[in-house]
């Protein structure tokens, strides 16, 4: 009987040292873990194989295998991006994320691409600038760039003269009310309206007015200048190898990259 207990001890002895193993291989496996929208089309979102995909989600893989690291994407609710970044369940926020407004909130990486909030109507809406909007339903994101643009004080009158304005937690619900009828115009990324319309464009009208331009880059957790600084280093040597080219041309038909690395050398 003792010697049984013995060997039972023994087995149970072993099997804690081999999940210990495990447990330290696993701690030891170095990710770069990114938070990002994934209803957020061309920047982030899921592809027509089931696969996240998207501008930020391709160069975000690129800079983790260059640092020797393992990608890992993490979905998340945009409203709760903060709380996510402070408990350390991401590293970084990489998805069409404005800097305008949020320069002291985040610890940032060089801007790497400009854009702008734009309003996006039906077609036969009849409207043709911002006077059109007055006494009109519209929606934007929460938390999201075209938000603050519309509340920033320049633009007090021009959202005193909507009907209302609808703060929504998904662009796809604000798509989908857009088609219904229910809204008539939605503030988003000029880039995100262009990709969601294509195919599609006589049936609905971007203002050529900008409410806001702004620039693109990757937040961290205020504070965190070493992984910025790590991210930013590989960041630079996309862009002096073209990657930040190629992947503009596939997915903007341009070359967006407005970092000091993808201008030519004089």
């Amino acid at each position: 009987m003792k010697k049984n207990f013995s060997v039972i001890a023994i087995v149970v002895v072993l099997a804690a040292l081999f999940v210990g193993i495990l447990s330290v291989q696993a701690d030891g496996v170095k990710t770069l873990i990114v938070g990002f929208d994934q209803n957020f089309p061309p920047y982030g979102y899921v592809g027509e194989d089931g696969e996240y995909t998207g501008y930020d989600l391709e160069l975000a893989a690129e800079a983790a295998k260059r640092m020797e690291l393992e990608i890992v994407y993490q979905p998340i609710d945009w409203d709760a991006k903060d709380l996510e970044l402070d408990s350390g369940t991401i590293d970084c926020i990489w998805n069409g994320f404005t800097m305008n407004n949020r320069e002291d909130k985040y610890t940032w990486t060089e801007a790497y691409k400009g854009a702008g909030q734009v309003f996006l109507l039906a077609a036969d809406s009849g409207v043709t600038d911002y006077s059109g909007l007055k006494g009109k339903v519209v929606a934007v994101q929460t938390d999201s760039a075209g938000l603050y643009a519309i509340q920033d004080e320049e633009n007090k009158d021009l959202l005193d003269s909507f009907k209302e304005l609808l703060v929504i937690p998904q662009y796809n619900e604000a798509f989908m009310e857009l088609e219904s009828g229910a809204i008539d115009a939605i503030i988003l990324d000029i880039d995100v309206a262009k990709y969601q319309i294509e195919g599609k464009e006589d049936k609905y009208l971007i203002l050529d007015e900008f409410l806001q331009k702004e620039e693109y880059g990757v937040g961290f957790k205020l504070g965190n200048t070493e992984l910025r600084d790590k991210v930013q280093v590989v960041l630079d040597e996309m862009a002096k190898d073209g990657v930040f080219a190629e992947l503009s041309e596939k997915y903007f038909s341009y070359d967006s990259c407005i970092m000091a690395a993808c201008q030519p050398e004089k």
